[in-house]
């Protein structure tokens, strides 16, 4: 890329930062009941020990529609391979709950994990948000699987969703 791009990008990228900064002066405040549009949910890996081995939780990044985070989750069971799954992920989180977690309380909410496949299985989820700051925290989720409780408490932040953060580079 030439230097000449690059410097077209970055006084674009500046331009729009800087619209943005001045445009909150003039305008009504930023509703703290729920996420904005150009934010996403990254959770990060966890594991929870299994008899002789271990359950790894990973959850794709979530994007939220209609006061639901939706993405894709894996969990990979070592050295049970045939119990591994894949599926889509939803958890509910209300704009009252946001507006908690944006506080800085703790926010109890639900959703469901359904398997890949022909035939999924549907099962309800637990989890509690531990907001650390208004981009970070802690979250604990919990379901079923057949007759045992698996229990994953891995961390969580807010990030720029790379769609919009694509437009403002361009």
């Amino acid at each position: 890329m030439s230097g000449a791009i690059k410097k077209l990008k970055f006084k674009r990228a500046l331009l729009a930062i800087l619209a943005a900064g001045c445009s909150g002066l003039h305008a009504a405040p930023v509703s703290t009941n729920s996420a904005p549009a150009d934010r996403v949910l990254v959770v990060e890996p966890s594991s929870m020990p299994l008899a002789g081995g271990t359950a790894i939780l990973t959850i794709g990044v979530l994007h939220r529609v209609d006061g639901v985070f939706v993405g894709s989750y894996k969990v990979s069971v070592s050295p049970y391979f045939f119990k591994n799954e894949k599926g889509k992920l939803a958890i509910i989180v209300s704009d009252e709950s946001m507006a908690k977690i944006n506080h800085g309380k703790v926010a109890t909410i639900i959703g469901t994990a359904t398997t890949n496949g022909k035939g999924g299985i549907t099962r309800h989820v637990d989890a509690t948000a531990t907001p650390a700051s208004i981009n970070r925290g802690m979250i604990k989720l919990w379901f079923m699987a057949g007759d045992r409780a698996m229990v994953f408490q891995p961390a969580y932040h807010f990030t720029i969703n790379p769609a919009a953060e694509d437009l403002v580079q361009r």
